[in-house]
């Protein structure tokens, strides 16, 4: 099978887990990057075609797919350009900073019929395959928590742009939030936000949140997202209807500083190519974006959650 022909859009912090994903996959070739900074190209010349405009990487490029990992205010701009020329898109999480703009997307999807994949690279981490591998042997489901814990500051490198409200779309929310809703929803299908206490700090940014779901037959879940967290915690919790407890530490078995993502976006490159051979348009995106939504359409402030659960 011949390689299909992948680009690159955005050269942060994630993007170097995403090229050792494709230099490590067959099925894929590095045919372009993109970033709007030319430093960050620097080290590429000379190895693959270069461009600080993605618009002409579209155009000259003759691309397959695309990887879209630019700050999160940028995603509908990017997508949207690249399913225009009929090119599919991985795009990393959150699909966009707006419900609005993540229902356009999938509109534009299925009129070009182009792939539109969005990234959940925590769906994949291997200690989330070993529950749900437990779980298949039998006993429903009665709740579910999620827990991401870290410090912001220690993860986001040179990438400021995950403390601006309006470029990220908010905080831990915003950010963190699609990858532990979409944990939920692999486990209990669609689920609904029942109540969300949000804490800010003094630029607006939401830097802890508690975020209780509910879905069919009674079942619920708890999401715990802290970007005040001194250390790191992902991890993800079950409790089945006989009292029995599952857990999976995403983090375990791979102590290094963020090295479970080098698995995880292996995965995530083996699905998406699968998306493109089978034409695959929807999944998760636009539903982990609207409970997103909702999460901020709901928020109570720490201090007024508390004082409502004293009086119950």
């Amino acid at each position: 099978m011949i390689p299909r022909r992948i680009g690159l859009v955005g050269l942060g912090a994630i993007s170097r887990y995403y090229l050792a994903a494709i230099d490590a996959a067959p099925g894929w070739d590095l045919a372009a990057l993109c970033d709007v900074r030319t430093p960050a190209l620097r080290p590429h010349h000379g190895h693959v075609p270069c461009h600080t405009d993605h618009r002409r990487m579209l155009a000259e490029c003759d691309l397959d797919a695309v990887v879209v990992a630019v700050p999160n205010h940028a995603h509908a701009t990017v997508c949207g350009d690249a399913l225009r020329a009929g090119v599919a898109v991985c795009v990393e999480k959150p699909l966009a900073l707006t419900v609005t703009e993540g229902r356009a997307l999938g509109t534009l999807a299925a009129e070009t019929d182009t792939p539109l994949f969005t990234a959940f690279h925590r769906r994949y981490n291997d200690a989330v395959a070993r529950l749900r591998g437990q779980l298949s042997a039998g006993g429903g489901i009665a709740s579910v928590r999620v827990r991401y814990l870290e410090r912001i500051e220690e993860h986001i490198q040179g990438d400021t742009w995950y403390l601006d409200p309006e470029r990220c779309g908010g905080g831990c929310v915003a950010d963190n939030g699609p990858n532990a809703f979409d944990l939920v929803r692999l486990l209990l299908g669609e689920v609904t936000v029942e109540r969300a206490t949000v804490a800010r700090d003094a630029h607006g940014v939401d830097r802890q949140a508690v975020v209780d779901l509910s879905g069919a037959g009674g079942r619920t879940a708890r999401v715990e997202l802290d970007w005040s967290w001194p250390g790191e915690a992902k991890d993800l919790q079950v409790r089945r209807a006989d009292g029995t407890v599952l857990h999976a530490d995403m983090l375990a078995l791979h102590p290094g500083f963020k090295a479970s993502l080098w698995h995880e976006y292996a995965g995530i490159l083996d699905d998406f190519a699968h998306a493109v051979h089978t034409g695959t348009r929807a999944d998760g995106g636009l539903a982990a974006l609207e409970l997103v939504s909702d999460t901020y359409d709901c928020e109570e402030p720490p201090a007024r959650a508390a004082e409502e659960e004293q009086t119950r």
